[in-house]
């Protein structure tokens, strides 16, 4: 759904996109596994895991946790006379743990922490003290979700808001001799809205904002770099406007059985230049789900194009 995702109704995969939806989840616990083949136009090897779980403590706390895993593949490492030192794989994993809360019949809010492993630069075999450390940190995610049923153009309806700050920790650090690195701090904010067309046809619609809140001068406090990435573009406020990425989708269900997607992601050309349409379909049946997205990226020669996504979804007892 182009990464709509803030305000969707909620399943396991929330976790990734706004850890308070877990909170409304109506089975007892459940997991999912994703998988990426990522950037597949230009390499291959690269590849992206997700591993996500929830258990309900009672009707109105939920924990979650996650693990994100990421591949870089292998990589045949030279000296300066290009002479095989052999190979190397780096990768970077982090892993969640989220406690969210019901407040009545339509908000929650839910607070994330995370560790982060980046071992992009460690010592491959044959490099000596070249490679530096693996950058470690530890983060927060602080989230929220309100929904309420509604009477919207002739149908009953579901809506939905959502809000996730996200990544707000300490800096990496790789020993290399280099600078420390900002997290990916994220603003989330998005809305959703499901219309029940009829007892056996629904639709969503959803859009979500992104604000990447991380500051242009990369020797700031974290503190100061969070919040000074409102106000710190060279282009003044126009420049802040920019920085602002759109994700916007729409999803069909049958039955409550299976589902159509499809979705626009935006970022400005001159800030990532991610722009893409996403496809995708899904299977329910019991406890099981599984779904699958292709990506369509609308840039000449994006690294993003022909991006596949599966998912398997499982939920166990029924509250």
């Amino acid at each position: 759904m182009g990464e709509a995702g803030a305000a969707l109704m909620p399943d396991v995969n929330a976790l990734s996109m706004n850890p308070s939806k877990i909170a409304f989840l109506e089975q007892r616990s459940g997991f999912a596994l994703s998988y990426s083949p990522w950037l597949r136009s230009i390499t291959s090897g690269i590849n992206l895991g997700y591993l996500s779980g929830f258990y309900k403590i009672d009707d109105h706390s939920t924990l979650g946790t996650s693990l994100r895993y990421f591949s870089l593949g292998e990589i045949e490492l030279t000296d300066a006379n290009q002479q095989g030192l052999g190979s190397y794989n780096p990768n970077e994993f982090a892993v969640d743990v989220t406690y969210a809360r019901k407040f009545g019949a339509s908000f929650s809010m839910a607070t994330s922490v995370r560790y982060i492993y980046s071992g992009l630069s460690v010592n491959p075999p044959g490099m000596g003290q070249q490679g530096g450390m693996a950058g470690k940190s530890i983060a927060a995610d602080v989230s929220a979700y309100f929904r309420r049923p509604a009477y919207l153009f002739g149908y009953h309806a579901i809506i939905a808001a959502g809000i996730n700050i996200s990544n707000i920790g300490t800096k990496l650090y790789y020993g290399d001799g280099g600078q420390n690195y900002f997290l990916p701090a994220n603003l989330k904010i998005g809305g959703a809205s499901t219309f029940m067309l009829d007892d056996r046809n629904e639709v969503t619609v959803a859009l979500d904002f992104n604000k990447l809140m991380v500051p242009e001068d990369p020797y700031r406090s974290v503190p100061s770099g969070v919040f000074g990435s409102f106000s710190d573009s060279s282009d003044g406020f126009s420049g802040e406007l920019k920085e602002i990425n759109i994700a916007s989708g729409i999803e069909y269900w049958y039955n409550k059985q299976f589902a159509l997607r499809t979705g626009y992601f935006y970022e400005n050309k001159l800030l990532g230049d991610r722009r893409y349409f996403t496809l995708g379909t899904g299977i329910k049946y019991e406890a099981f789900n599984l779904d699958f997205s292709y990506l369509l990226a609308n840039v000449k020669n994006s690294p993003l194009a022909n991006t596949l996504r599966f998912t398997l979804l499982f939920n166990f007892g029924e509250l």
